[in-house]
This record gives structure tokens, C-alpha cells and sequence, in this order.
């Protein structure tokens, strides 16, 4: 009966996701942003249900039904993750093949050895809420396309130096923060029911420990934004925010409070460091900050049950392993063979004048005067 009432909350996080992506992309790709995580999340659920969860699910557990309902909201959060990272320059149809290979492949796979009987299981791997599952699989698959299809044009002069390209609208962008909040409760506390079958069963702490590990996510990036700029970055302080909740998620059913806090305060500053490394050091155009966020944030969230948790250490540092020489290497591969048959990349003339105008024929908003850096004609 709990998960009947709590699953449908996680579809919150998606809709905050989808707002932080378009929020934090320029306003010539906004609609595009919005419409696409609504595409993947249509073929995400379709492709899972037909054959992603049979491949998970070799070793069923006993509550197959009720698992099969939360799954289909999981994957279906996993695959808008790498949206972020392939902003402003993916084809909307390329997307939506990814995402089938996510959904049918890649994200079953690694479910099955965390949470259902696998390798991983086996050796006592624990994850209540998904930081390895659905955000290191989504965020290290953000990683594989923001690769893969290169930086959006202007992004880096001939020297390397990289161009701030702002978000069209901040506001979108921490409304989102709240629309995830809401929704990793009902995630964490979901997940925790079916895949943290050793714990206390302390139901109350779990949101208790989401709610305080985003909260010291935030204060953390604004803290260190405000040491270094001046003033706090309002993206990086969403991204702080969503890091703790991804981080929050794995050792969501087993931390103390003040543990939480500890977690969060890590993940706020682990993805502004990350943002800065990946923009201006390797050169790696991610829009939205879906790298730092779910692949940095989820590996430290994996990371905090061997300290917070009732988990090994070795079998914690084996899933890791899993993500880093298996998934990331198998995601690039299979996407760079799709590319060789369906580009991904929007075409070179139409990437001046954004995703909404070349590929959905009409822009976000066009009863306002936008930027002329914003719209160049064909």
C-alpha cells in the first residue's frame, strides 16, 4: 500500500528535471528541452516494459508487480538525465533511440546486479534509492553524449577558452528544485521499501535525510560561489541542491541526520568543482550540469553507505568499478555506433537558430522579443 501512494510521486522529479534543463538552456531550445524529456520518458517505459525488465529481473523479487510499477518510473527518470548533458545540439529522434538503449540495455543491466540478485547484490552492494542505479547510469551516459556529440558551436575559442552561454530563465530552473524535492522523497522512500531490506525500517528518517542533504547541497554551493565569485551562482545552487538529493539517495534508509548533512554539504561542493573541471579543463560542454550532478553526485552517494551505511567497502568500490569499466564504455560504444547510422547531432545550419525553430517549426516563446544572439535566420 506504501508504494501505491509513494511511486507516483518520482514522475515530480522527472517534470523538476525537465524544468531545470530547459530553464538552464538558451531560450532558442527551450520548448525543444521541455518536449523532449516527455518523448524519452514515453519510449523509456514502453521499451522497459517490453523487454528492460525482463533482462533485470532473471532473479525476481517477491514483490514483482509493485516493483515492475516503480521501475517503470526509475528508468524513465534515468533516461531524461543525459538530456542535460546533450543540450542545445541532440536530435530529438537520435534521443529517443539512445534512450532505447538505456532502457532495453544498459540501465536493466546494472539494476539486475545492484538490486535484483546480481553480482553486485551478491557481494553486498547497497543502494536504497537509485545514486548508482538511475543517477551514475543517466549521468555517466550524459557523459558518454556530451562526448560524443561535442560542444555547442561558439562554446570554446581557438585557444580553448570556454564562452559563458547563460540559461534563458533561472526561475524555471529552481522551481524545478522544488518539483525534485518532492519527488526523491517519494523516490528514496519507494526505493528504500523494496531494496533496503536490512534496514531499521525508521521510515521517518528517510525524508528527514533527502530533505537535509539537499538543503546542505545548496548552502554549500552557494558558500563556495559566494567565496570565490563574490556572490552565489544561482545555477550552481540548484545543481547543489539536486546533488544532494542524488547523493542522499543511496544511504538515504541507513544514515543519521547529521550524516545526511555531511553527505549533501560533500555534494554541493563536489559538483561546482566538477562544472568548473569538466567546462574549462577536459572541455566537455554539459548545459545542465547532468555530469557533475548525477554522475559525480551519485559515485560519492554510492561512496557515503561504506562510511554511513551498513555496506562494504569493496562491494561499494565493485560497483563503482561496474559503472566506470563496463556501463560509461558499453554506453559510448553502442552510441557511437548509432551515430555512424543515425547522426545525433543537429545539422551545422541549423544549430544558429535552436532546436525549436529547426526541428519542432515554431520557438517557445513567440510573442516576446528574444536576445539576436538568440535567433539567426537560415
Amino acid at each position: 500500500m506504501e508504494l501505491a501512494l509513494l511511486a507516483p510521486l518520482v514522475p515530480l522529479a522527472s517534470a523538476g528535471l525537465a524544468l531545470m534543463n530547459s530553464g538552464l538552456s538558451r531560450s532558442r531550445s527551450a520548448a525543444h528541452a521541455m518536449l523532449a524529456p516527455l518523448c524519452v520518458t514515453a519510449v523509456a517505459v514502453l521499451v522497459y516494459c517490453v523487454c528492460g525488465f525482463r533482462l533485470q529481473e532473471t532473479v525476481p523479487l517477491p514483490v514483482t508487480g509493485e516493483l515492475e510499477w516503480l521501475q517503470m518510473f526509475c528508468v524513465a527518470l534515468a533516461a531524461i538525465i543525459p538530456l542535460g548533458g546533450g543540450g542545445e545540439r541532440w536530435r530529438l529522434g537520435a534521443a529517443c533511440a539512445s534512450t532505447a538503449i538505456l532502457a532495453g540495455l544498459t540501465y536493466p543491466l546494472f539494476a539486475h546486479w545492484a538490486w535484483s540478485g546480481g553480482w553486485l547484490a551478491r557481494m553486498g552492494f547497497r543502494d536504497a534509492g537509485g545514486s548508482s542505479t538511475i543517477q551514475a547510469v543517466g549521468g555517466l551516459t550524459a557523459l558518454a553524449m556530451a562526448r560524443l556529440l561535442g560542444p555547442r558551436r561558439g562554446k570554446y575559442d581557438s585557444e580553448g577558452v570556454p564562452a559563458a552561454f547563460p540559461g534563458h530563465s533561472a526561475v524555471l530552473v529552481l522551481f524545478g528544485c522544488f518539483l525534485t524535492w518532492v519527488g526523491w522523497i517519494g523516490l528514496n522512500l519507494a526505493g528504500s521499501l523494496l531494496f533496503a531490506l536490512d534496514m531499521d525500517k525508521n521510515i521517518p528518517a528517510i525524508p528527514i535525510n533527502t530533505t537535509l542533504s539537499a538543503a546542505a547541497g545548496l548552502l554549500a554551493a552557494a558558500a563556495l560561489t559566494r567565496a570565490r565569485f563574490g556572490r552565489p551562482d544561482a545555477s550552481l545552487c540548484a545543481n547543489g541542491w539536486t546533488s544532494g538529493l542524488v547523493a542522499s539517495s543511496a544511504a538515504c534508509a541507513w544514515m543519521a541526520p547529521a550524516a545526511a548533512i555531511s553527505v549533501g554539504a560533500v555534494a554541493g561542493l563536489l559538483v561546482t568543482l566538477c562544472v568548473e573541471l569538466l567546462d574549462v579543463r577536459l572541455h566537455i560542454d554539459d548545459p545542465a550540469g547532468s555530469v557533475s550532478v548525477h554522475a559525480a553526485g551519485g559515485t560519492w552517494g554510492v561512496v557515503a553507505v561504506a562510511i554511513f551505511g551498513p555496506a562494504k567497502w569493496s562491494a561499494q568500490l565493485a560497483g563503482i568499478g561496474a559503472l566506470l569499466i563496463v556501463i560509461l564504455p558499453m554506453t559510448f560504444a553502442l552510441n557511437w555506433l548509432l551515430n555512424r547510422f543515425y547522426p545525433q547531432r543537429i545539422r551545422p545550419d541549423g544549430e544558429p537558430e535552436g532546436l525549436d525553430l529547426f526541428e519542432l517549426g515554431a520557438g517557445a516563446y513567440p510573442e516576446f522579443v528574444i536576445r539576436r544572439d538568440d535567433f539567426r535566420p537560415r
